[in-house]
């Protein structure tokens, strides 16, 4: 009978050697501890703009990543009295049933075999060439806890996703990452299970990390991040609406969390994966924000996911800077938005 154990191909570098290999300049060092303050400020409610978190649903090549976060400096610039801009790496694709493209750092190419050690390399080298050569310190998911620190010196906002916030591991890493750790409800839709994970990424801990006794000091930054859920049904449904917020906002209220934050996922569940009524979805936050004061003070932004071209495509098609996981808002309709969301954030 043939074994089914598991087959040790190659040792890695650790975290500290590719960073070594690797290193970030002085001046973005002190990048990220600039953009790390000022998103501080958000969640800590001494500014007040709003914090959007947009990009591809999956980073997949180099080139038309960098082109599109190059294009949102441009719209930064423009609108830095009202957004601050996180711009979306995510090197890392959560597969519902396990298979298809889980990210550039399993597959720096799409179409190529995976390989972890180009992989690691590819996702450095991306992250570093947004800060270096267009000011940005970005967000990934953080979908596999040993592996944060490979970018841990170039991340200002890591999300826990609706399948991972329920778990310990996700949770007591995210308590000692030093940057907003955002905890997306699960899939089903129970709040309390997010309230939980804050509760839990905001305490001290102390665990196993990559063969170290570690002590996470707890992070006071970790927020909820509205997605929509999946009844049992396998029905879409969304947790945008005023009700939905005041209900979150009750529930910080007792649960006297510090911090009490928001970030609304305008598409997965939210829109039923209908990548166009993230628009739609973003206005309606932004109108129950003028009617509700609680509303106003929780949410402090939103997560799109937003790439050069509209939709999606399989693998195989190669169309430049057009989703290959999630259908995304293509760039027209993206800069609309954002345009549209520093004129009626409030």
């Amino acid at each position: 009978m043939e074994k089914m154990d598991m087959i040790f191909y190659r040792k890695l570098p650790t975290p500290l050697e590719v960073k070594q290999q690797y290193p970030i300049t002085e001046a973005v060092e002190k990048l990220k501890a600039e953009r790390d303050e000022i998103i501080k400020n958000i969640f800590e409610g001494r500014d007040s703009r709003c914090l959007l978190v947009i990009g591809p649903c999956s980073a997949d090549h180099e080139d038309p990543v960098i082109e599109y976060i190059s294009r949102l400096r441009d719209v930064q610039d423009k609108v830095a009295d009202k957004i601050v801009i996180i711009p979306r790496i995510y090197t890392n694709k959560p597969r519902t049933v396990g298979t298809g493209y889980k990210g550039m750092l399993h597959q720096p190419d799409p179409v190529k075999a995976p390989d972890m050690l180009e992989g690691i390399l590819a996702i450095r080298r991306l992250h570093k060439r947004a800060a270096e050569e267009l000011g940005f310190t970005c967000a990934d998911e953080m979908l596999y806890p040993e592996n944060h620190r490979y970018l841990s010196d170039l991340l200002s906002y890591a999300a826990v996703g609706a399948r991972s916030s329920e778990d310990q591991q996700h949770r007591l890493v995210a308590a000692g990452i030093g940057v907003p750790a955002g905890m997306k409800n699960p899939t089903g839709g129970d709040l309390t299970v997010m309230m939980n994970s804050i509760k839990a990424a905001q305490s001290r801990h102390t665990f196993l990390y990559r063969g170290w006794e570690v002590t996470s000091p707890g992070n006071p930054l970790a927020h909820a991040i509205m997605r929509g859920y999946v009844d049992k049904f396998g029905n879409n449904h969304p947790n945008y609406h005023y009700e939905d917020l005041m209900l979150v906002s009750d529930m910080y209220e007792k649960t006297k969390l510090v911090n009490p934050a928001v970030i609304v996922d305008t598409n997965h569940a939210n829109s039923g994966k209908r990548y166009l009524e993230q628009r739609r979805i973003a206005k309606d936050v932004c109108y129950s924000r003028k009617v509700s004061p609680d509303i106003r003070k929780l949410v402090k932004g939103f997560m799109i996911e937003s790439y050069l071209e509209d939709g999606r495509q399989d693998e195989h098609e190669h169309c430049y800077g057009k989703s290959i996981t999630d259908p995304c808002l293509g760039w027209e309709k993206s800069e609309k938005l954002i345009y549209e969301l520093a004129e009626e954030w409030v």
